[in-house]
Parts: C-alpha cells; structure tokens; sequence
C-alpha cells in the first residue's frame, strides 16, 4: 500500500464534529492546496512565547500557570521537522510534525505543551478532541525520537490582554506593550484515539475517489462554486 505521509496536526482534524471526509480526502491526495496565506508576524510571536517559557526555566522562576504543569528542571531541542518523524506500519503511515517545545520533568520524563496564542473559549473546547489526537502523535513520535517517556500533554493559551485598562498601562513612546494570560489545560495522554484518527485516514485515503462530503460543509460549497465555474467555461466534471 501507498504511504501516507501526514502531520499529526492534519490527522488531529479527523476527530472534530464537523469533519467533511471529502475535504480530508481532497487534503490528502494534493501537495499544496491554493489560498493559504500565513502571516509572519504568528510566527514571530510563536517563538517569542517559546523564548520567554525558556527564560522562565533559565531563571528558574515558575509562576503558577507554569506549576500547573508540574515540576519542570529543563527543556531540550526540538529537533527540525525533517527528523522528527515516525513510521506507523499498521496503517502504512509516515506521521510528521514539530511541537512547540519539549519540556523536562525535574523527576525524569518530559512534558509536550502546544502554544495558542488564543482565549480559552467554548470553542476552544470544542477543538480538543483534535488538540488530543495532535498531542498524542507527538507524543509518539517524540519516544520514537529518544525524548522517552513522554509524561504529560498540554496545550497553553496565551490569551492577549486588549482591555482598555491594560492598554491605558502600556502605552510608551517607542511603541507599546502587550500582556498575555496563561491558561494551561492538560490533555489526556489517549493512544486509542490517535489509532483511530489513523485508521479512518487509511480507510479514506483509499478511496477511489473523494467520497460525499459533510452537509453543511462551507469548504465543499467553495470548492463545488470553484467546479462549476470551470465545468461552465472549459467542460470541467464537477466533483461528487
């Protein structure tokens, strides 16, 4: 069989309640998909959340956001995401991926936490079943890689202060500041999930063409727009 490569963050989208198949299908089986833009200024603050973690730990000054975590002594390298990978045979999958950090426990292990540069919201929550399947592979991926045992998963929120009070406190004449709030939640360390969202990758993978989509699904009334435009101009079928 064909192997799938694919990142643990891509297969965390088959345990959400509004998962489209279709969609996935589509994912699968293209290199790039058009109109994704990616602002650079996210990928400044990811790694000006990851260096202010780190100053934390080098000072060895935790506050409680972070003694929510656990006793933490160190962290280590994320290796580049060209290295950080594991073959699954079962399912003929290469799962892919880069955490935003890895963290050591003082009492041996390591913690794996994602950062979200978001508010912890009820919607938040309902993107967890898929934050659970994302951690989980790399977690897996992670032992594989020689930072065994993984002890414990989290995702962070880092929710932007933008009230009018925080905002009167920081202005400065070479420009202002920006308070972030912490708010870890723990993710339960599930590999029975993580095997499923891999299984159901396989079984649609496999298909021989892109199966029904999920009603309702707005991806699929962009994408069916996009098919009928072309099938208007130059004869183009349109997708099932």
């Amino acid at each position: 069989m064909d192997q799938i490569r694919i990142s643990a963050k891509v297969l965390g989208s088959v345990a959400l309640e509004e998962f489209c198949p279709r969609c996935y299908w589509i994912k699968l089986h293209t290199k790039a998909l058009p109109f994704q833009i990616f602002p650079g200024i996210f990928s400044s603050i990811d790694s000006y959340t990851k260096r202010i973690v780190h100053a934390h730990i080098d000072g060895k000054f935790f506050p409680d956001w972070m003694e929510k975590m656990g006793k933490i002594s160190g962290y280590k390298k994320v290796p580049h995401f060209s290295k950080f990978n594991v073959v699954v045979p079962d399912f003929g999958i290469l799962l892919t991926g880069t955490p935003d950090d890895i963290l050591v426990c003082a009492a041996g292990g390591h913690i794996i936490p994602d950062y979200k540069t978001a508010k912890f919201t009820e919607n938040a929550d309902k993107l967890q079943p898929m934050y659970r399947v994302q951690l989980n592979g790399y977690a897996v991926i992670a032992e594989a890689c020689g930072f065994a045992p993984v002890n414990d998963l989290f995702i962070v929120y880092f929710e932007p202060m933008t009230d009018e009070e925080y905002a009167k406190a920081r202005c400065a004449f070479a420009g202002f500041d920006m308070t972030f709030r912490a708010h870890p939640v723990k993710i339960p360390i599930d590999m029975g999930s993580l095997n499923d969202a891999m299984k159901r990758t396989r079984e649609i993978y496999d298909l021989q063409g892109p199966p029904i989509g999920r009603a309702g699904c707005k991806d699929c009334e962009c994408l069916n727009g996009i098919m009928e435009a072309c099938a208007a101009r130059d004869g183009y079928l349109r997708l099932p």
